[in-house]
């Protein structure tokens, strides 16, 4: 959320003007990199210092004009991921190196040295499979697979390393500083470069350390398509930049973000994926200062090595995308993620920052959010709204009004007299309550929190030592330092029941604003020469700003439960990692089309750094959407995995029921259609938490090999078994759907007719729903109607879909547990079965003994698509041999064969016969 006219702090203007951000060529540290330009690297191997040990490989690198020595460290790390580190040999004091993302100290193998001669040191992996040429004179790395070079680094020369130096007050060093600054550019005067201190508007930071920028360039081989790098306003695939047009990793509030621009946003995943038809490969920059990217793709010639003597050398042009990284300050910390496959990525880049907390189930419902739910007898009235239009919904939303004068933690008395009773009565109809908690704290010695955190000496400080004071809702504040793993432990006790008055175990947090939002500070956030925790610069760790403070939520969740129950915590601010702690969303959208059709690529962007749990708000949180625009947001939202209506103070009230009866049966369809496939999606969260699968996919991930799906953006897969094309355009009577895979049969979700053949088809389209295939050789488990909220439907019994392939097959599962608990994990109160349909036998059996999870519903129905020929008989067979027949009907028309009444349990091994 939320710039807007506040207790005298007027931002929205401010936010919407681009002046109040920089443009790439305004960074000064994007500058100096850009002085060096591709070409012969300044860098030299020293070869004759690599030791070799069972963790690692290390040698020396000198710059050849300042001879300055770096460390160069190389590990190969369990699961073909390599580590590439460089860091100064000797710093003036130690640099920033990124703590807590990595979710462990990953665990290395021992590189053996397959070849050393004058000039060139190879290293081969454990498995023989790769193999690392470090080139000396100029230095660089190549990354070679037995078919090839997948990548190499530092081949464009442009490795930028800024030792750290005294301070040019120090008479002994002010005339190098000089001859430095002199040397790096003629035509640029010393101040431009932005050494010490840096001005951007009425804004001067001091850099009391100097300059410490570092940068590397990464050359793919082989590969024209790169996504990832989140979040911004973009397309799916990454476009090729110019000079100061790079893609910005810098944690932003941009009040109504432009479409189609490479500015920073709320988060920063600096995770790059590459994809070709054989092979998909990451890049992973762990940096959490100021990062910028630049991408160019172009065909090269390259050398192909002759397979015997009597070959000539042949050269063939392929496609090379260079990817190029700048950070203002740390280390360089890269990660090489061979894949080989997408899903192999996706497991490696979990290893080392985890995979996606297992959310608990009413999360995955519908959430019913504005700013701002006036007082208690509004949200009993929005409450009551949704039954009385018989809309399923599970969580009511409060924004910052119903704190007293926006004190997090804390109730504003007139409106929200007895927040427990409230509660109260959101329990009995089994729905739950989120609440708003930002990282500013109104500076007033009268309010708890403020008073503890000053004393405690908990908030950021500014360069003087003193606490850092900027202006957001409350007015003046001081911001949490949650770097800090006391303040952090301390904050999470804040959610205790006794502390955190008035909240029950129904109700649940949303960390906003925590870029950190500073409305009068350089690009409203924070000044980078702040000082966190071990007196780090806030430009050190900016991005991970909201990351920790979703962190110390999360755990205070955890921590009030006595670790009972899982938290659910919606953050704005992300970055590598995030997915462990809860969801997030795309931010300040606008109530147009086009922000409708963005938010596809947006959402399958963070949904392949890592974090499936994700959404865009509905509708669009800025301005009042035409009621075509908001249906249309409906039913796009109920296919995607975070599902939040909500809307800006100054919009027009929006509940699904205000926009006339044939809308509102729209939306009730839409929304009651997502509640009836939870079985499917909460299973496919439970694949995101054990095997990092992302939820929502590009087509390309399921089509790897068909390059017609590579730049598809306008539609995606749900789990490997739902095409969904969201209808993003006005009035329009037909869309063009791409069905990949001319091996592929695919299906109508709703109507069940097998569609004539795969391509791009032309697909009718009426206002009452978008288009939504169920992919041939899939089952896909459902309730057999929507209940009240999640928890009205736990006892609601199931179907299946069973969609045969062109060989008759499908299997699909179902993850159960009691939804809200980790008794899933300490008591193995789980469930999960596997369902396989072949040669005309549906079978259920589980695929883990060890699941404990007791449960009485039933499979009462299955759906069987594309049979070609009605049976004679079906019947059911249990575990114990005892058959029963069974009442069917077939659709001759549609080839579709319905059981019905079936009963079987659906934790019970049985199978059904089909003659």
């Amino acid at each position: 959320m939320e710039a807007a006219a506040q207790e005298g702090i007027s931002v929205q203007d401010e936010a919407v003007d681009k002046s109040k951000f920089k443009e790439c060529n305004q960074i000064a540290f994007y500058r100096r990199q850009k002085l060096l330009h591709p070409g012969k690297s300044s860098y030299r191997a020293l070869l004759d210092s690599v030791a070799l040990s069972d963790d690692n490989v290390k040698f020396q690198i000198i710059h050849e004009e300042n001879k300055v020595l770096l460390q160069v460290e190389i590990c190969e790390l369990e699961g073909n991921i390599f580590r590439l580190k460089i860091n100064e040999a000797a710093p003036l004091r130690a640099r920033y190196e990124v703590p807590d993302v990595l979710i462990k100290e990953p665990t290395t193998q021992r590189l053996s040295i397959s070849h050393k001669e004058a000039g060139i040191l190879v290293l081969k992996s454990v498995n023989e499979e790769y193999k690392l040429q470090v080139t000396a004179n100029p230095f660089q790395i190549e990354l070679q697979s037995t078919d090839g070079i997948v990548l190499s680094m530092n081949s464009n020369g442009l490795l930028y390393f800024e030792h750290l130096q005294p301070p040019p007050s120090d008479s002994k060093t002010t005339a190098e500083n000089k001859e430095e600054a002199a040397s790096d550019s003629s035509k640029e005067k010393q101040e431009d470069l932005g050494l010490w201190q840096e001005k951007f508007g009425s804004f001067l930071d001091i850099k009391a350390h100097g300059p410490s920028s570092v940068g590397m360039d990464f050359s793919l081989h082989g590969f024209e398509h790169v996504y990832g790098i989140p979040q911004h306003t973009e397309t799916l695939l990454l476009k090729n930049t110019s000079d100061g047009d790079a893609y910005r990793l810098y944690n932003l509030d941009i009040f109504g973000h432009k479409i189609h621009d490479k500015i920073g946003i709320y988060g920063s995943v600096p995770f790059l994926l590459a994809h070709k038809p054989n092979r998909t490969s990451g890049i992973f920059w762990l940096n959490s200062s100021e990062t910028l990217v630049d991408i160019s793709t172009k065909a090269v010639a390259e050398h192909v090595p002759s397979r015997s003597t009597a070959e000539t050398a042949k050269q063939r042009v392929l496609p090379r995308t260079d990817v190029r990284w700048m950070s203002e300050s740390g280390i360089i910390d890269a990660f090489l993620l061979m894949g080989p496959t997408a899903f192999d990525v996706f497991k490696q880049f979990a290893e080392l920052t985890g995979t996606q907390a297992l959310p608990p189930l009413f999360s995955l419902g519908y959430h019913q959010c504005r700013w701002n739910y006036e007082d208690e007898q509004d949200v009993k009235a929005v409450d009551a709204g949704f039954d009385e239009h018989d809309i399923p919904y599970d969580v009511i939303w409060l924004d910052i009004e119903h704190t007293d004068g926006k004190r997090y933690f804390t109730w504003d008395k007139k409106k929200f007299q007895n927040p427990k009773r409230m509660q109260e009565l959101l329990r009995k109809k089994k729905r739950k309550l989120v609440v708003i908690v930002d990282p500013h704290i109104k500076v007033d010695p009268t309010y708890t929190l403020y008073s503890q955190g000053k004393d405690k000496g908990y908030f950021v400080k500014d360069r003087n030592g003193q606490d850092f004071e900027g202006i957001c809702w409350p007015g003046s504040s001081c911001y949490l330092d949650f770097t800090n793993p006391e303040v952090r432990k301390w904050y999470a006790d804040q959610f205790a029941f006794k502390t955190y008055k008035g909240s029950t175990n129904i109700l649940f947090v949303w960390n906003d604003m925590n870029e950190p939002s500073v409305f009068r500070g350089a690009e409203l956030t924070m000044q980078k020469d702040a000082v966190h925790y071990s007196s780090w610069e806030h430009r050190e760790v900016h991005n991970l700003y909201g990351f920790y403070q979703q962190m110390a939520t999360a755990d205070g969740l955890i921590k009030r439960s006595l670790g009972k129950e899982r938290p659910f915590v919606l953050t704005r601010s992300f970055f590598a990692g995030s997915q462990k702690y809860g969801a997030v969303w795309t931010g300040d959208n606008t109530a147009e089309w086009e922000y409708l059709k963005i938010s596809i690529p947006m959402l399958l962007t963070i949904s392949i750094a890592g974090i499936s749990f994700c959404g865009a708000d509905v509708g669009g949180f800025i301005g009042d959407p035409e009621p075509e625009l908001l249906v249309r947001w409906y039913q796009a939202g109920a296919y995607q995995p975070f599902f939040r209506g909500h809307s800006n103070m100054e919009s027009k009230r929006r509940e699904p029921w205000l926009f006339g009866e044939k809308n509102t049966q729209i939306i009730r369809e839409a929304i009651r259609e997502r509640y009836v496939l939870l079985p499917y999606l909460y299973t496919l969260f439970y694949r995101a938490h054990t095997a990092a699968e992302p939820v929502m996919r590009p087509l390309w991930i399921e089509f790897p090999s068909k390059i017609d799906t590579f730049g598809v953006e306008n539609e995606y897969m749900l789990g490997n078994a739902l095409l969904v094309h969201p209808v993003t355009e006005r009035e329009v009577r037909t869309v063009s759907v791409l069905l990949p895979g001319s091996e592929e049969i695919w299906y109508d979700f709703r109507k069940f007719k097998q569609v004539e053949a795969a391509g791009t088809l032309k697909i009718p389209v009426t206002l009452e729903n978008i288009p939504v295939f169920q992919r041939g050789g899939t089952v896909i488990p459902l309730k057999t109607r929507a209940g009240k909220s999640t928890e009205w439907m736990i006892d609601i019994s199931y179907e299946l879909h069973v969609a045969p392939d062109t060989e008759g097959y499908a299997k699909g599962e179902l993850y159960l547990d009691d939804g809200h608990s980790f008794q899933y994990l300490h008591e193995k109160q789980f469930l999960h079965q596997k369902f396989t349909f072949h040669k005309q036998v549906l079978s259920s059996s589980c695929t883990d003994e060890k699941g404990q999870y007791l449960t009485t519903c039933i499979v009462e129905r299955v759906i069987i698509l594309g049979l070609g020929q009605q049976p004679m008989s079906v019947a059911t067979c249990l575990k114990d041999g005892k058959e029963k027949e069974v009442v069917f009907t077939y659709d001759t028309k549609t080839f579709v064969l319905t059981l019905e009444k079936l009963a079987l349990n659906v934790g019970a091994d049985w199978e059904i016969h089909i003659k």
